[in-house]
Parts: structure tokens; sequence; C-alpha cells
């Protein structure tokens, strides 16, 4: 009896021990070729250990090799299906061996004995925030309209994959052999696409009900980023994979660029290199006397503005420390506070007596500063 306990916890922790393929690539048991050939596309991308310098990233990148070649393998997806991953191990001992996970990266994107997939073009979007959400950082949600391939026929623009048949014009070569005259009394024979199939071999006998043989369809996603505090002008971020879908080209990019813009409520803020930039408004009196003020920042804390003395139109007080916080290796920015004056339009007498009696003065030897 308790042999047969032995031998049973064994096999359960053989069993937890295994690797779950589907998992590794982060797609459902259902999931078909191209949902698994794009997440291996982003999952190897993410752990190529030319770009990614993590400890585990190699090890990261070989699983997922690993596991995209067994299920885009039609036969060994079946024996992992129903034996696991010691179903496997026992092909590989008897001659079907697995390959170097760079190999299927290679083959995948192109490079060494691989053939280059072809990629679509990438799209990108900006999108405008306060400034305020650079200054406290922000989680960000939007929505963009795509092109997907089409869910009923899967991109191959026919009824049923029965309706999918070889071109008779050219007899799935693609191709056809024309003759044609060089010169009086001579000819040559020319290879042209042919124009039955558009060279590819095969036509559509029923077209499909839902995007009838346009392949694709029109679709609104929603994507998410964050912004960091901080981050720079002109932040982007690439969702790789995200751009329009097609049966003849593995899906391009989404790149979002963030740009910030002067939101209602935010005052007189802007941005200067790693620095902020708010700008107050002085009456003529606090111009000449001296003021001490206080302003609200983005985040809510206050900040003393003060002055002794004149403050001339343009003047700008720098306060370290108070601009944008730390990104990156950068130092957090300064605040750069620019004033301008406002005058009364019209200076009562008694005011003007007082003010033409203080310019003789000075202008009799006393310096303006002492005002």
């Amino acid at each position: 009896m308790w042999i047969r306990t032995i031998l049973l916890l064994a096999l359960i922790s053989v069993v937890l021990a295994a690797k779950d393929f589907y998992k590794e690539l982060g797609v459902d048991r259902q999931a078909d070729d191209p949902t698994i050939k794009k997440a291996y596309k982003k999952l190897a991308r993410k752990y190529h250990p030319d770009k990614n310098k993590e400890p585990d990233a190699i090890q990261k990148f070989a699983d997922v090799s690993h596991a995209y070649e067994v299920l885009m393998d039609a036969e060994k997806r079946k024996i992992y299906d129903r034996y696991g991953e010691e179903g496997l191990k026992q092909q590989q001992n008897n001659g079907g061996g697995f390959h170097d996970p760079r190999d299927v990266f290679s083959q995948f994107f192109g490079g060494r004995g691989g053939q280059e997939e072809r990629r679509g073009p990438s799209k990108l979007t900006e999108i405008e925030v306060d400034l305020g959400d650079f200054y406290r950082g922000r989680d960000l949600e939007f929505e963009m309209d795509k092109n997907v391939l089409c869910d009923h026929c899967r991109g191959t623009g026919a009824a049923s994959d029965g309706d999918v048949v070889r071109c008779g014009g050219c007899n799935g070569q693609g191709v056809k052999v024309q003759r044609a005259q060089v010169f009086p009394g001579m000819y040559t024979n020319m290879q042209v696409t042919c124009p039955d199939c558009q060279g590819k071999g095969t036509v559509i006998r029923k077209p499909c009900p839902h995007c009838h043989s346009a392949k694709i369809i029109p679709s609104r996603i929603t994507l998410s980023l964050h912004l960091p505090r901080g981050a720079p002008e002109g932040f982007e971020v690439v969702f790789d994979g995200d751009s329009d879908e097609s049966p003849d080209w593995d899906a391009g990019d989404v790149i979002v660029r963030v740009r910030s813009r002067v939101a209602e409520g935010e005052g007189g803020w802007g941005r200067k290199e790693g620095g902020l930039v708010w700008r107050e408004t002085l009456g003529a009196e606090e111009a000449l006397l001296g003021f001490n003020r206080t302003i609200l920042h983005m985040d809510g804390h206050e900040v003393d503005l003060s002055r002794k003395g004149v403050t001339q139109p343009g003047y700008v007080q720098v306060l370290e420390g108070e601009g944008m916080p730390t990104y990156g290796d950068s130092p957090t920015g300064n605040l750069y506070v620019h004033y301008s004056v406002v005058f009364p339009n019209v200076v009562p007498p008694s005011l003007r007596s007082d003010l033409e009696s203080a310019f003789r003065k000075t202008r009799g030897g006393k310096k303006r500063d002492e005002l």
C-alpha cells in the first residue's frame, strides 16, 4: 500500500513540475495558429537575450520558443495535448528532437536560415493630456479603429476551407507563360502573374458571407498605457503587433506619443525642458514695493512667492526643486516664475503728486531701490 502511495506522489510531482505550454504563451487550449503566433512574437521580442539583460530572460526565451515550436507543429501538439510533456520526451528519444530556441526565433523573424516575414505598416497615434498628468503620473485608456481578420473565415475570404480551390488559369502556379513578339519574326516566352488569382495560386469559389471576401473587418479596440511621473514631452509607448491585421502580412505596431496641453484650470502652467513654468501677474504697487503670495502646485502643495523691492516686468524667479519630478536618471527640475506687471489705466491726482515728488527725489541722487 505504501509503495503505491509513494508512486502516486511521485507521479503528481512530475505532473506539477511539467510546464504548461499554453500558459507559457498566455493562450488558451483552443487557440488557433495565428493567435499562438502573435503571442510568441510578443514574448520572444520581450525576452530575447540581445535586448533583455534580466537574469531570467534567457530561460524565459527558451521556454516560450520551445512552447511555440510544439504548439505550431500539429503532430507535436496532438501528442502534447494527449500525453503531456512526457509524451514529447518519448518522441524526442525516438529521434524527433527539438531545436535551438534561437533558430526558432530566426525562422519566425528572419535571419539565419529563415525567411523574413513581411510586416504591415505601423500606426502613430498622438494623445494630449493635461500637464498635471505628466507631473502626477496617470494610467490612460483610449480607443482606436483597426482592421482585424474576419472571425468567420480567418482571413481566407471564403465561406469555408473547402471553398478555397486551386486556380484553373495557372494550375495553382500563380504565374502564366505568355508568348510575346520581340522583333518581327522573333518571339519569346514571358512569365507573368496570373490575372485570375493575382499570383496566389488559389481562387475563392464561394465568398465569405461576413466579410464578402474582404478577409478583414473593421473593429475598435481599447489600449491602456501608464504615463510615469515626470515623463518627457512626446513620451512614447509601443504596442507590439496591435496595428491593422491582414492575411498578407504580420501586423505592425501601434506607437502612442503623449503630449501635454495647458488645460482649463491649470492657470499659467507650462513646461521648459526638465522644469516647469508659472506665469504670475503683479499690480503696480506689488511690483514697486514687493509682495508675498502663495500658489497651489499641481499636486496640491503650496509654493511661496515673495519679493522685496522692485520687480521688473519680464523678471524670472527660479525656485530649485519645484519643477518636474525625477524621471529615470534626470534630476528634479526647477520652477521658473515669469512675472508680468499690470499698471492702472488712470492715476488719481493725489497719487500722481506723490509719484512726481518721489521721482524728483530719485533724480536728485537717491537710488530707485530705496523707494
